[in-house]
């Protein structure tokens, strides 16, 4: 699971984001979407522990990130739009490496259907200068699926895909949700968003417009026209809607 408090992330007197609380159950999918600037990739970077929130508690799987770090950490996976790899390893290699990283013994088999599941397995010897970009992505994946994390973060998850591979990294995702996984995925992609997602929530200058479940989002901007697509739902709230202003705390 994963429980976000009072979220607040400061650079300087500039506000990235404010006063974010929300939880995600394991087995749901929360899309997290909004404008360029809006405070997505902030988020899910406090989220996943590389830059320290300013204010706010986060618990994953039942570990306060700021007091278990390394617990916390253990139980989760970050994969960023952009894979970070090493050119000097194969394939197989990074899975070696993160498998002694996270000691996750015996992993050969994990990581052969791994390997299988995301079509690398003809790669598995090739280095990543020799990979295509959705490859190279496929990889990071890879290794970050291979301990088997109970919460995952995911940032455009099908940039460089083909699709072939956008449907595999669909299947991929849910197969992980209905595994009881907590999976959180910020996206432009609204389609990706409305196809994928049980939960939604919508930032604006760092603050929460919208949260809900897809249907409870929908209704609340849908002006009495259920069928509205969730491309022109995003519009409304982000147009008309200011962020939800902190709470008095006592």
């Amino acid at each position: 699971m994963i429980e976000v408090e009072g979220l607040t992330k400061l650079f300087g007197d500039f506000v990235a984001v404010r006063d974010l609380s929300f939880t995600v159950k394991p087995g749901e999918v929360m899309g997290l979407v909004g404008p360029n600037g809006a405070g997505k990739t902030t988020t899910l970077r406090c989220l996943s522990g590389i830059i320290p929130a300013s204010r706010g508690s986060i618990r994953l799987a039942g570990s306060d990130l700021r007091v278990s770090a390394v617990a916390a950490k253990q139980e989760l996976a970050y994969f960023p739009d952009e894979p970070r790899l090493f050119d000097y390893l194969t394939v197989r290699q990074h899975l070696n490496f993160t498998a002694r990283l996270y000691q996750v013994r015996d992993y050969e088999p994990r990581a052969a259907q791994l390997l299988a599941e995301l079509e690398l397995t003809d790669k598995a010897d090739n280095l990543p200068p020799e990979l295509s970009r959705g490859m190279k992505q496929k990889l990071a994946i890879a290794c970050g699926l291979l301990h088997s994390p109970k919460v995952i973060f995911f940032d455009e998850p099908l940039t460089g895909l083909d699709p072939y591979g956008i449907r595999g990294m669909k299947d991929a995702i849910l197969r992980r949700a209905r595994d009881g996984m907590a999976i959180i995925i910020s996206s432009h992609l609204l389609h990706l968003v409305d196809e994928i997602c049980s939960h939604l929530l919508i930032l604006k200058q760092g603050g929460k417009v919208a949260h809900g479940t897809i249907e409870d989002v929908r209704r609340q901007f849908a002006e009495s026209a259920p069928d509205t697509s969730l491309e022109e739902v995003f519009f409304r709230a982000t147009a008309t809607t200011k962020p939800a202003e902190p709470e008095a705390r006592l």
